[in-house]
């Protein structure tokens, strides 16, 4: 267990507290403090979470502590947190169910090559550059839709800038995840 894989799990310990301040303790139930700073507090341990997405893989490849648990971790740890954050913003009516059921399911089609690939020949597929770009662009929009109601986000708020990030990232969600399929379809000959 390196520092990498323990800046992942770090992340994945993050999300029910991201949860608790997003939509209230108990959920669905707010107090004061909670309608009125529970949404910036959340934004902030989202940052968190996604700053340490980016440490653990730089320090992975820096210091060659690439391991194939931090390969398979570490894609799942982003898209737990990306899409608990996502379903809070639809019920928030933020985002667009539909776009989030697209990056739902793109994520469960990785997901299934993944586990065919592993328990096939047991190679652990990492994440390609477009699918990190997608999950930069996710991270973004889901940032700057936490942060809309902030009082110096008149500029965001007015531009609906998350909202432009937002479909950016379905279409490169789409883009990766067909450029996936193609580039792994030999793992669903069976």
């Amino acid at each position: 267990m390196n520092l990498p894989n323990k800046i992942t799990l770090f992340r994945v310990f993050l999300i029910p507290v991201f949860l608790v301040f997003a939509l209230g303790l108990p959920f669905g139930v707010g107090t004061d403090f909670f309608a009125v700073y529970g949404t910036y507090i959340a934004a902030t341990i989202f940052i968190i979470a996604s700053v340490s997405d980016f440490a653990d893989g730089f320090i992975a490849r820096k210091y060659n502590l690439v391991t194939n648990f931090g390969k398979f971790m570490d894609p799942i740890a982003d898209k737990i947190l990306v899409i608990s954050a996502m379903l809070v913003l639809v019920k928030q009516d933020v985002f667009s169910a539909l776009g989030v059921i697209i990056i739902v399911a793109r994520e469960f089609m990785v997901s299934a090559i993944r586990m065919m690939a592993a328990s096939g020949d047991g190679n652990v597929i990492a994440a390609d550059k477009v699918g990190k770009i997608k999950t930069v662009f996710q991270m973004l929009a889901v940032i700057f839709a936490l942060l809309r109601d902030f009082p110096f986000s008149l500029v965001f708020k007015s531009f609906y800038v998350y909202d432009v990030l937002f479909w950016i990232s379905v279409v490169l969600t789409i883009w990766s995840g067909v450029e996936y399929l193609v580039r792994n379809r030999r793992y669903l000959r069976g």
